[in-house]
């Protein structure tokens, strides 16, 4: 078959247009340079293609992608959404809403002085800050506004986008040099040659200073990224109790980082080269904390061993897993990976309002129900009295139920909770649903808009993704107090950029910037939504 002969068939068949455009976006998606690739974003690329070259998908593929991927964003979100902004976290938050807001600054007084469209305006946005949401809040909040231009946003999308992801990335790498920090001796991790991974490492009791006290209250766990969780008793590894003794030549087992296992390996004694078995099955287990009473506490004021009996060994949030210490603060449907009795371990599953389902079972009458009235809200008409009514539209309405029921966990029979598997996957779907359809759409006009503004729309994407870098760290450290790893982890965060985050850990083994990464991430990626609306209207 001839080139011109598979174009004719194509123009004819939508649906293998689709998912064409789909896998190719994603196998350039999935390109790396220098530790950096576009992901899900690669279809939009290769769907503007498509659209230059005259192809279509099947009507109302971008509308069940939108409406998907709003609302398994606010399911992911909803749970940390508002408790970032009451929490501990009330800084990142705030540092995360001053990115946001930069940005969108920065975008409305360039597109005012250059007098660049308000679709191109707000796709620059979306781009310069790499969120996918608010690319989809804009393109609907465009269509909405009846002004035409909505497929221009994703023509502003796919300029600002790669310096957007490459710009945060160089910032949190070049920064730190050119400052002369060090981010290790800033972590208080004096061995800088040390793995970033988490280990298991038996150790053998040898400091007379710690024959006598008790395990639990010893101070190994207020180590950044320590836990002290099995003892060897009976001829095997054995979960520790509350009231369990250091005793010379005792065998404990420690999971953490490398280099804070060097430090309480030297204050307890020394490695041990023996290999012992652990009963994993009937001795750990993944819980899923749901309880009120145990959401915004720390883990010290919990105290799951010497109140359960059992050990918090590692948490896994927002895909992120560490290792916790005293300070760590507990959130909504964190994965603990506990040690302990079989007794124990039901008992703090109990306190922690674990349930089994919610760990692989999805509802999808709930997931019905949650769609059908986010999408009703998004359709309601409200505004000031003398006002003109506005609706939140596909985006809004979805996303703000979402975030209702991902924070509440369930109203009535209504679960609003979707397993992290099964979540992302709905998510990834809608994503490259949207972004294939948007990027049909802008594709006819790509050209003619190149040609028209050409070098402004780059110069503007660079404006909005660097100003809010500038301007954060200062903030961050002077006003907001942060160290440098803060500071850095909540920058990633509020510029909404895991690549960042991943070249920050990549220099160091401290879990300080997971951590600020995790509580600004979904304030800025929520606001990020509702401020790229709010920018037609002031753009338009």
């Amino acid at each position: 078959m001839s080139l011109e002969a598979l174009h004719n068939l194509l123009l004819n068949q939508p649906l293998i247009v689709l998912f064409a455009l789909i896998a190719t976006g994603l196998l350039l998606g999935g390109v790396k340079f220098k530790g950096i690739n576009l992901g899900s974003s690669g279809v939009l690329f290769s769907a503007l293609l498509a659209g230059h070259l005259g192809y279509s998908i099947p009507s109302g593929v971008g509308t069940l992608g939108l409406v998907l991927f709003v609302y398994c964003v606010g399911i992911g979100a909803g749970d940390r959404f508002f408790a970032s902004l009451v929490r501990e976290g009330t800084a990142l938050a705030k540092l995360a809403v001053l990115i946001v807001a930069l940005g969108a600054a920065m975008t409305w007084a360039g597109a005012t002085l250059l007098d660049i469209p308000t679709g191109l305006a707000a796709g620059i946005f979306a781009g310069s800050l790499t969120s996918t949401p608010a690319l989809a809040a804009a393109t609907e909040g465009m269509a909405m506004a009846a002004k035409g231009g909505a497929d221009a946003v994703s023509i502003g999308y796919g300029i600002a986008y790669p310096f957007g992801v490459i710009g945060v990335v160089l910032f949190v790498q070049i920064l730190p040099r050119i400052l002369k920090l060090d981010l290790d001796s800033i972590a208080d991790k004096p061995d800088t040659t040390c793995g970033n991974r988490v280990e298991n490492v038996l150790v053998e009791v040898n400091n007379p200073n710690l024959y006598g006290q008790r395990i639990s209250e010893s101070g190994v766990t207020n180590f950044n990224a320590c836990q002290i969780c099995r003892i060897y008793s009976g001829g095997s590894l054995v979960p520790l109790k509350y009231d369990d003794q250091f005793e010379e030549n005792q065998i404990l087992l420690l999971v953490g980082r490398s280099c804070e296992l060097k430090i309480a390996i030297d204050m307890i004694g020394k490695r041990s080269d023996r290999k012992l078995p652990q009963d994993i099955e009937n001795e750990r287990q993944q819980l899923v904390v749901t309880s009120t009473a145990f959401i915004g506490q720390k883990l010290g004021d919990v105290a799951p061993l010497r109140n359960y009996g059992v050990v918090i060994a590692r948490i896994t949030r927002l895909g992120l897993t560490f290792v916790p210490n005293a300070n760590t603060v507990i959130e909504r449907h964190d994965h603990f990976t506990c040690v302990g009795r079989a007794d124990d371990l039901k008992k703090f599953s109990v306190a922690a309002g674990h349930r089994s389902s919610a760990v692989d079972a999805t509802c999808l009458l709930s997931l019905s129900v949650g769609l059908t009235f986010g999408i009703l809200l998004g359709m309601l008409p409200f505004g000031l009295p003398g006002g003109t009514p506005v609706t939140l539209g596909l985006a809004g309405g979805p996303l703000f139920v979402a975030l209702i029921l991902g924070h509440f966990g369930k109203i009535g029979p209504i679960v609003g909770f979707i397993p992290r598997q099964t979540r992302l996957l709905l998510q990834e779907l809608g994503l490259v649903f949207f972004l294939a359809n948007a990027g049909v759409r802008g594709g006819g006009a790509l050209v003619s808009t190149l040609q028209e503004h050409g070098f402004m729309l780059f110069a503007l994407g660079v404006g909005v993704s660097v100003l809010p870098l500038i301007v954060a760290w200062p903030v961050a450290i002077r006003h907001f107090k942060m160290n440098p790893l803060q500071a850095l982890g909540g920058i990633c965060g509020g510029m909404t950029s895991t690549p960042a985050l991943g070249a920050i850990t990549a220099k160091t083994d401290s879990q300080t910037p997971v951590i600020s990464y995790v509580s600004a991430y979904p304030v800025a990626l929520i606001f990020m939504i509702i401020i790229s609306k709010v920018l037609i209207k002031l753009i338009g």
